[in-house]
């Protein structure tokens, strides 16, 4: 790879940050083009980055580069994505022209502070996919908190600052305690003279498996109380439902999409490599956890009339799917579990653009106030269902391949034996058989959502109904009562990537592969030995090297 194409991570992160101070310093009525060229600026680059990578060779870091900053202390600003944070990169830089634009009629004052922040929120998001160093990828994976923090806290409803504040408080309070166990890898392998005093994660990743099983087992603890808190996993996902209904849209979908992934990309990228022994150890008890995060989600939506705060605890449960495949430790299930981050991504991000939409035009989210509102939209209606489908994994559509991916991984994890069908790992049919339960929770529940809010009898909240439409009550930036072309627009392309992820989701698995093959590996010789009654689990990890 040439230096000159080293530098596109680069590039790519320096436009948000330099068009957030741009917004800044220029008048209110451009900040909405500002921050729209700057998201296309980087969407554009990151389609070129995605056609010179070599995805025949996903597993190896591309487009990398090192520059110290502390050499002293061992800190680089070293980068580079494999295929896993490439496909990552790429649903970043897609969703955020999306939510740029949908902001345009949502966002009424303050103009230059939401785009500025919305804008600037990219960079670090993109720093933590790009991230090859410690320091480094723990800025970025810090950062997301301020301009997030200040979205919900300025333009969120009207108990947007309680939910600020409880966003704050929950993802940083988790992320000090991973901060606290990865300082720790480092200092071991200082310490024991495995390596030079480094923050790189690839040789971090190699010391820390000579770590015993019982250092392995308290690092894996406080990398799952610091990043479960980010997907967010039961029981630590309570910060979510209310961050997600009092956020922006803009913000619900930025969360959605990409900042609930920064933790199963983190749990990816540093637990697995780094305490292989220890996720053998536990990984029915991480399992179990996620089980019991589908089944409370799922039930917990079945109880709500918010169709925000609805969807927002719909991923609870999907992303209770997302980490099951991952600790399935085999190839069928991770690859399932990172292809569930994008699925996410597009369709329950999808959603919450719908219901921003409706929000706008009625001003309230609640089912009991409304209904049938596919008469008075028919196209909202079109795109509500056709996304509410893909959340529920309707086959053909996204939702369906990764997540009976998850599930079959799940079932296949040590439950036959290898060479029958099964494969390694510590999971089994229950496991699947009970979070698949979930599945069936979540068809109701979502499915009444449609068929409250979309079908039926219209009505609509009191000073919308009939004869008290939009052209009674018309405002300075009155919405008409369908979807205008900017609004299909945002929604046509996720609606797109939907169905091409669902009709022909072969190549993006294939080029998956490698990488999920190269993070599963070392659990997978653990798990191994612990089947074979070889040194493995125990005796692998208790000897250093």
């Amino acid at each position: 790879m040439s230096t000159l194409l080293s530098l596109f991570p680069l590039v790519a992160m320096a436009l948000p940050l330099l068009g957030a101070v741009l917004i800044a310093f220029r008048p209110p009525g451009r900040a909405h083009r500002i921050a729209f060229g700057v998201s296309l600026s980087v969407l554009l680059l990151t389609f070129g980055m995605m056609q010179r990578f070599d995805w025949d060779h996903g597993a190896t870091y591309q487009f990398a580069n090192s520059f110290a900053v502390l050499p002293e202390m061992g800190v680089h600003l070293s980068y580079g994505v494999d295929a896993v944070a490439m496909w990552l990169v790429i649903l970043t830089a897609v969703l955020q022209p999306i939510c740029v634009k949908a902001s345009k009629t949502a966002v009424t004052e303050n103009h230059r502070a939401f785009y500025a922040w919305l804008t600037a929120l990219q960079a670090p998001m993109l720093g933590v996919f790009f991230a090859r160093d410690l320091v480094f990828f723990y800025t970025c994976f810090e950062f997301t908190l301020v301009p997030m923090y200040v979205l919900i806290s300025l333009f969120g409803s009207t108990n947007r600052k309680k939910a600020a504040t409880k966003f704050f408080l929950y993802t940083f309070t988790g992320s000090i305690i991973a901060l606290a166990g990865l300082v720790y890898v480092a200092f071991t392998a200082t310490k024991n003279g495995t390596v030079a005093w480094t923050f790189d994660i690839d040789t971090l990743a190699s010391a820390a498996r000579g770590m015993t099983l019982s250092e392995q087992s308290w690092v894996l603890l406080a990398l799952m109380c610091g990043f479960a808190v980010k997907v967010p996993l039961f029981p630590v996902h309570t910060w979510l439902p209310l961050a997600h209904t009092e956020a922006p849209t803009a913000g619900s979908v930025v969360l959605a999409g990409v900042l609930l992934k920064l933790g199963t990309y983190a749990i990816y990228r540093f637990v697995l490599p780094f305490v292989p022994a220890a996720v053998v150890e536990y990984a029915g008890v991480i399992a179990t956890i996620c089980v019991i995060g589908i089944l409370y989600g799922g039930l917990i939506c079945w109880v709500q009339r918010d169709v925000k705060k609805l969807v927002a605890y719909s991923s609870v449960a999907h992303l209770g799917f997302c980490m099951l495949g991952m600790f399935a430790l085999n190839m069928v299930g991770g690859v399932g579990s990172v292809l569930y981050m994008i699925n996410h991504g597009l369709s329950t991000g999808a959603l919450f653009l719908c219901i921003g939409m409706i929000y706008e035009r009625y001003h309230t989210r609640s089912m009991q106030e409304m209904e049938g509102l596919a008469k008075a939209m028919p196209v909202w209606g079109f795109f509500m269902v056709f996304f509410t489908m893909a959340s529920v994994g309707l086959p053909g559509l996204n939702g369906f391949v990764s997540e009976f991916m998850c599930l079959l991984g799940a079932f296949q994890s040590g439950a036959i034996g290898i060479g029958r069908g099964g494969t390694l790992g510590t999971l089994g049919p229950w496991y699947a058989v009970i979070a698949g339960s979930g599945m069936i929770v979540a068809a109701i529940y979502l499915l009444y959502m449609v068929g409250k809010v979309v079908f039926g009898p219209l009505r609509e909240p009191g000073d919308h109904g009939h004869g008290h439409g939009h052209e009674a009550h018309a405002e300075p930036n009155a919405l008409p009562r369908d979807l205008t072309a900017r609004e299909i627009g945002v929604l046509a392309p996720l609606a797109l990537g939907c169905i091409v992820l669902g009709v022909v989701p072969t190549p993006f698995i294939k080029t998956l592969e490698p990488s999920v093959a190269a993070a599963i590996s070392h659990a997978q010789v653990a798990a191994k030995g612990a089947l074979s009654g070889q040194p493995g689990v125990h005796e692998i990890a208790e000897a250093r090297p």
